[in-house]
C-alpha cells in the first residue's frame, strides 16, 4: 500500500519504559516520523515549554496529547477535581499545539454499579470544560474503549455512544478512533460515515496497532500492525471514505513491545504503515 494518504505519528505509549519524551522526539527525527502524540506524564517528567520547544523545533506535529477524562466520582469534590485537571490538561494541549485533547472518559465510580449514572457523568464532565476547549481552539477528542474497560477505565465504549455525545453537545467535540477498540463493532462502518455527516471534522484522531487472536492481557498485549485480525485497510478506507485527512497514529501498549529496542519498534511501525494498514 503505498499509496500512504495520510502520514505516520508516533504515540509515546509504544516506546513507554525505554524513551523520554525527548528521546522519543529524536526517534521521530531518525525515522522520518513527522507527528507524535506525548501522555501527560512524560510532559510533565520533560517540562511543558521545554517539550513545546523540542517539537517546534524538530518539525514535529502533535496528533493528540494524551489524556483528559476519567470524569466519573462517586462525589462532587472528586468530579471538581476531575474538571480542574482537565482543564490543566487543556493547558498543556494549547501549549505544545496539539490537534487534539483524546479523552478516556472513566468508568465507574469506586462502590458502584450505576453505568448509566457514570455515562452521565462524563457528558457533564465534557459539557463543563467545553467552554475552554472552545475558547482556546482545542478540539475534545473522545475516545470510546473496548466494553471490557466499561468498569475501570471508560464507560464509553462504541462509536455509536461517542457519537450520541457529540450531537448532544456539539461543536468543539469530536471522536478519536481506535482499530483496538472498535475493529469488533458491526455498526462501525454506519457510525463513522454517521460522523462524517454530521460534521466532516467529527474524526479527530485515528489510532492504529492490531489485536491479537489469543490474545493474553487485556491492557498490555496489542499487536503490531499486520501481528492480529484487524482488517486493517478496511477501518483506513471507511475513515479515509469519510474524508479523515489527519494522522495514523501507532498506539501500541504492549510488555512485549516495551521489552525491545525503541529505534527497532519505530522501524517497525514506519514499515507496516506503508505495507499493512
Amino acid at each position: 500500500m503505498g499509496d500512504i494518504r495520510y502520514p505516520l505519528s508516533f504515540n509515546q505509549v509504544t516506546a513507554k519504559t525505554k524513551w523520554t519524551l525527548r528521546q522519543a522526539i529524536e526517534g521521530c527525527a531518525r525515522h522520518g516520523v513527522t507527528g507524535i502524540a506525548p501522555w501527560r506524564d512524560k510532559l510533565a517528567e520533560c517540562g511543558v515549554k521545554a517539550a513545546a520547544k523540542l517539537i517546534r523545533d524538530t518539525g514535529l506535529t502533535v496528533s493528540g496529547l494524551c489524556r483528559g477524562g476519567m470524569f466519573p466520582a462517586p462525589d462532587a469534590a472528586g468530579r471538581k477535581a476531575a474538571i480542574e485537571d482537565n482543564l490543566r490538561a487543556l493547558e498543556e494541549a494549547v501549549a505544545i499545539d496539539a490537534q487534539c485533547l483524546v479523552l478516556v472518559c472513566g468508568g465507574l465510580p469506586d462502590g458502584s454499579k450505576d453505568l448509566a449514572g457514570a455515562r452521565q457523568m462524563v457528558k457533564d464532565g465534557i459539557a463543563a470544560i467545553l467552554p475552554h476547549a472552545r475558547s482556546a481552539g482545542m478540539p475534545l477528542a473522545i475516545e470510546p474503549l473496548h466494553p471490557m474497560y466499561a468498569a475501570d477505565r471508560n464507560c464509553i465504549n462504541t462509536m455509536a455512544q461517542a457519537n450520541d455525545i457529540c450531537d448532544a453537545l456539539g461543536e468543539g467535540v469530536g471522536i478519536a478512533v481506535d482499530v483496538y477498540h472498535l475493529w469488533w463493532d458491526p455498526d462501525l462502518k454506519a457510525e463513522i460515515e454517521r460522523a462524517a455527516k454530521a460534521d466532516p471534522r467529527r474524526i479527530l484522531a485515528y489510532h492504529i496497532c492490531d489485536w491479537h487472536y489469543d490474545t493474553k492481557d487485556r491492557l498490555l498485549d496489542r499487536g503490531m500492525m499486520g501481528d492480529g485480525v484487524i482488517d486493517l485497510p478496511l477501518i483506513r478506507k471507511w475513515v479515509e471514505d469519510a474524508g479523515y485527512e489527519g494522522y495514523a497514529e501507532v498506539e501500541i501498549l504492549s510488555s512485549r513491545w516495551w521489552d525491545a529496542d525503541p529505534d527497532e519498534v519505530m522501524r517497525l511501525c514506519v514499515e507496516r504503515h506503508r505495507t499493512v494498514c
